[in-house]
């Protein structure tokens, strides 16, 4: 913790006032070709926030949290596990290979067996990594981005081979009727409460929000949690403590992977009801910007899943509605990474300056 900033400062003011610069520099861009920013504002919240839109919005929202909370424990560990988009992928393998293994009596069974196949799936794609670093030296952010593109080519390969249904399309056959778990609409209306019956969102975000008390648990609350810290902040000392360093990062990163893998049960069992090709679209590199953003604890990693949900569905929106080109989108979407993470200083070292001038820090 800084030593100067109070932990609000640290955990709430920085990152908004980031998020308001960002959102300043792509309100001039807008301007700059020609859009009213004003209005595109408007436009986006409507489509993040309507009736039709809050859906896709808490799907990908859903995506955000698991592969924000996967950056975020390997990070408590220092190891930049940027692998998230091939755990997300080798975990949907897990749930196809599980659910269509059986004739699930009910989707209670099915979406319990999904999440274990799934976090296994993932967590054993980052056990080699993990593995590499801490035995041989490789350097995770190498060994990580690699994965990912081998797990990219080992899924085509079983879409086109061994798991492929008949037709010309490469995926999966779909999943047993069994497997479907009920959407957002079914959920809410148990409760009489109307929702999209077309939106992907499913009840798979209770398992992230799971995922987000169990991450504070762990890291905070548990032996292993203090150790994952320990290390993370000084390897030497952890050592003279007795702390393995091949334990921790293999436990770090088995824990991390295995979160990246459950993004799966949204998009596989969930959105698709079978395997098909690109089911993470980005989510795994997304969460680094999650992470970060939040400050790798799980509520700055709720907030900051939840207005990345807002920006893609606000931003598709966006450009449906006033013309603005998708890649306008993702210029939107860099200058908030950017801000929160490689430029974040620009604000941090004028408010500390500011707290440190007026006394208001920390004792």
């Amino acid at each position: 913790m800084n030593k100067t900033l109070p932990k609000w400062a640290d955990v709430l003011l920085i990152p908004l006032l980031n998020l308001f610069l960002a959102l300043f520099i792509s309100g001039l861009v807008v301007l700059f070709i020609g859009k009213d920013p004003i209005e595109a504002v408007k436009v986006m919240i409507q489509g993040a926030f309507g009736k039709y839109g809050i859906g896709y919005t808490l799907y990908y929202t859903t995506n955000f949290i698991f592969t924000g909370l996967a950056v975020a424990v390997a990070f408590h560990a220092r190891l930049f596990n940027i692998g998230g988009e091939g755990q997300a992928g080798l975990g949907g393998v897990g749930v196809a290979l599980i659910l269509m293994s059986f004739n699930w009596p009910h989707w209670t069974i099915a979406i319990l067996a999904a999440s274990i196949a799934a976090f296994v799936f993932g967590a054993a794609w980052a056990a080699i990594p993990a593995y590499l670093q801490a035995k041989r030296g490789s350097h995770i952010v190498i060994t990580t981005i690699m994965f990912n593109l081998i797990g990219s080519a080992l899924i085509n390969y079983l879409l086109v081979g061994p798991m492929k249904a008949p037709g010309m399309a490469p995926e999966t056959p779909h999943f047993p009727p069994g497997a479907s778990i009920p959407t957002l609409h079914d959920f809410f209306g148990l409760f009489g409460i109307a929702f999209d019956k077309n939106s992907p969102a499913n009840i798979s975000i209770f398992i992230a929000l799971a995922a987000l008390v169990f991450v504070y648990i762990l890291i905070w609350k548990t032996r292993i949690g203090y150790e994952i810290r320990a290390f993370g902040h000084s390897e030497k000392a952890a050592v003279y403590a007795g702390i393995s360093p091949l334990k921790i990062t293999m436990i770090a990163m088995l824990i991390s992977g295995g979160l990246a893998g459950l993004l799966a049960v949204n998009t596989v069992q969930g959105e698709a009801e079978r395997l098909i090709l690109d089911t993470v679209q980005g989510a795994g590199f997304v969460g680094i910007a999650v992470s970060l953003m939040g400050r790798n604890h799980p509520i700055g990693v709720l907030l900051a899943a939840f207005l990345f949900g807002i920006l893609y569905q606000g931003g598709g929106e966006l450009s449906f509605a006033m013309g603005i080109p998708r890649e306008m989108i993702v210029v939107i979407q860099a200058l908030v990474i950017m801000f929160t993470g490689s430029l974040e200083n620009i604000v941090r070292i004028p408010v500390e300056r500011l707290f440190a001038r007026f006394g208001k820090g920390e004792a």
